[in-house]
């Protein structure tokens, strides 16, 4: 388990005393800037940093450990993790990845520390033989927008529960190639498998899931 740490991030900019330049108003990457400067980073531009990118961590964390009750505490480690090592940062405009990297990598630290083994789900019946990328895969990462039918977002929401239904090693995986976007070769450094083990554990997730949204893709035709 993460330790609990007692930081309250949304409090500091109260604390601090009101700067010319209205913060809110500063791009991304004005505030990592500001962040990067002097020794350590400036508060209140790391506070507004923090609420702006938030709900992305939130989210990470929620699609790779949907029962994980201390979420919360994760997402603070993260941040802890993000002030400490802000200044590394080279590339300001790839911040955003940078981010998921390090909630990504916070998240599987965890999951090796905790050794669960839950009863294994057999996802090996009809696998398709062909290359992986043949397999066709458009999974959300955001909700669908407010214009959609609600049939799309009855698909999604089917989707999203397949996925979180998942044995854990499969979830992760795809989380990771098709909602992180991570490449075969980041996933297996991550999760410290070989590559062909990655490539089956997507394979074999995808398989999963279009057997248990075939009933319902059937009902829409």
């Amino acid at each position: 388990m993460v330790s609990s740490i007692s930081l309250s991030w949304s409090s500091l900019s109260i604390a601090l005393p009101k700067q010319r330049v209205k913060i809110d108003q500063l791009s991304n990457t004005d505030l990592i800037l500001r962040c990067q400067e002097g020794n350590k980073p400036d508060r209140v531009a790391f506070t507004e940093l923090l609420n702006r990118y938030q709900p992305y961590v939130d989210k990470i964390l929620y699609n790779l450990a949907p029962d994980w009750h201390d979420r919360p505490d994760l997402a603070q480690e993260v941040w802890i993790r993000v002030y400490k090592n802000i200044q590394r940062l080279q590339e300001p405009s790839k911040f955003k990845g940078w981010l998921s990297r390090i909630t990504t990598n916070l998240f599987y630290d965890q999951l090796r520390k905790r050794k669960r083994h839950a009863p294994p789900l057999s996802l090996d019946a009809s696998i398709s033989r062909g290359d992986d990328d043949d397999l066709k895969w458009e999974i959300p990462s955001d909700v669908p927008l407010p214009e959609d039918n609600l049939s799309t977002v009855e698909f999604y929401d089917l989707l999203n529960r397949a996925i979180a239904d998942l044995p854990e090693t499969f979830r992760v995986t795809i989380i990771l190639r098709e909602i992180q976007g991570l490449s075969y070769e980041e996933i297996a450094e991550i999760t410290q498998v070989s590559l062909g083990t990655v490539k089956s554990r997507i394979a074999r997730a995808r398989n999963r899931l279009q057997l248990l949204l075939k009933p319902y893709l059937e009902n829409q035709n």
